[in-house]
């Protein structure tokens, strides 16, 4: 672990900083609010005893004790409802999916009581529960492993949904999830814990439903999250070559969506290209247009054009999987597009 001290903007505050990896920055938010809330605990597969199935909770079982970091059985119907009773009793439940794929099986819960218990008892109970776990594909883990659930989600109300792309996103996120009031759905990525960010040695948390400006420019607005927004940068670097400035914004939160970000980059660039991974129908994208037409339609000098995986369940094969994602000269090829450099 480096560290290393950074003066922040205003030049009258001296941040320690550090360099550790996604999972690390997810096992810190959560044992931090362990420390801090006594009510909150962690509970799915293998998260005391093996550390967690990516080594996201590594260590905690040792400082918290099988009272609060709880293995479970195969049975995600199962220990989803019992988390869902149990914020309705006064906790704050985690429950980690090995991965989202698997929330299937629990789905019911998510949907039809940690989403709709607030309204359905009138106020009477609030549901403050976390469900995390990786989303979408992971390399070749073949087409039932490998769904973007995203918009599935979001398109339930009474359900927060997060989904970062570093380990400073993540760990503020996850602090802020943690505390909410209201059910939220967290999202990760299996080839994202490895990845290395910095964050502050000292506590902070970042706010749900603001999204963030991760590279400013004036020709075209790309709109990404997730570990997909990493081929957003490749092309900006190389389209920067060109003399094309692209302003990248991570949304962060999928529910709430900051559209106020976005709308006000596509009045300065008159250009957006999202870029999302999912199937094409009804997705996240599909809303961000919708938004953005309806709302600066007078501001676009070129068609939206989004990007996603092919409309097929996603290919084992390599060779396939490598043309069914989304990759960085697809970005190139809608900038230029919108441009009308192609």
């Amino acid at each position: 672990m480096n560290y290393y001290f950074c003066v922040s903007k205003n030049f009258n505050q001296i941040r320690v900083m550090k360099t550790i990896q996604f999972r690390e920055a997810i096992a810190e938010a959560m044992s931090e609010e362990m420390r801090r809330d006594e009510s909150v605990y962690l509970m799915g597969e293998e998260v005391a005893e093996y550390n967690g199935a990516y080594k996201a909770s590594k260590g905690m079982l040792d400082e918290f004790g099988p009272d609060r970091v709880i293995d479970t059985p195969i049975s995600e119907l199962g220990f989803s409802g019992i988390g869902v009773g149990s914020a309705m009793n006064g906790n704050r439940p985690i429950i980690e999916f090995m991965t989202f794929n698997f929330s299937l099986v629990g789905i019911d819960q998510i949907i039809n009581n940690a989403a709709k218990m607030r309204q359905m008892s009138g106020g009477q109970f609030n549901v403050p529960i976390v469900f995390r776990g990786p989303t979408a594909s992971a390399g070749q883990l073949g087409a039932t492993h490998s769904q973007a659930f995203e918009s599935w989600y979001a398109n339930t109300p009474g359900l927060k949904v997060i989904v970062p792309s570093n380990p400073y996103d993540a760990k503020g996120l996850l602090k802020a999830a943690i505390r909410d009031e209201d059910p939220v759905i967290f999202m990760e990525s299996e080839q994202m814990y490895g990845d290395k960010g910095e964050v502050p040695e000292e506590e902070y948390v970042l706010p749900i439903g603001k999204a963030d400006i991760k590279r400013e420019g004036s020709d075209v607005t790309i709109v990404s999250f997730g570990k997909i927004i990493k081929i957003c940068y490749k092309a900006a670097e190389e389209l920067e070559k060109e003399g094309i400035s692209c302003e990248i914004i991570d949304l962060r939160t999928i529910r709430p969506m900051d559209h106020e970000a976005i709308l006000e980059s596509v009045k300065k660039t008159n250009r957006l290209v999202i870029v999302e991974e999912a199937w094409p129908f009804g997705n996240v994208a599909t809303e961000i247009t919708y938004q953005v037409q309806s709302q600066a339609f007078d501001y676009l000098d070129a068609p939206i054009v989004k990007i996603n995986t092919a409309d097929t369940p996603a290919p084992y094969s390599p060779v396939l999987l490598e043309e069914w994602l989304p990759n960085h000269n697809d970005v190139i090829k809608a900038v230029k597009k919108v441009m009308y450099k192609d």
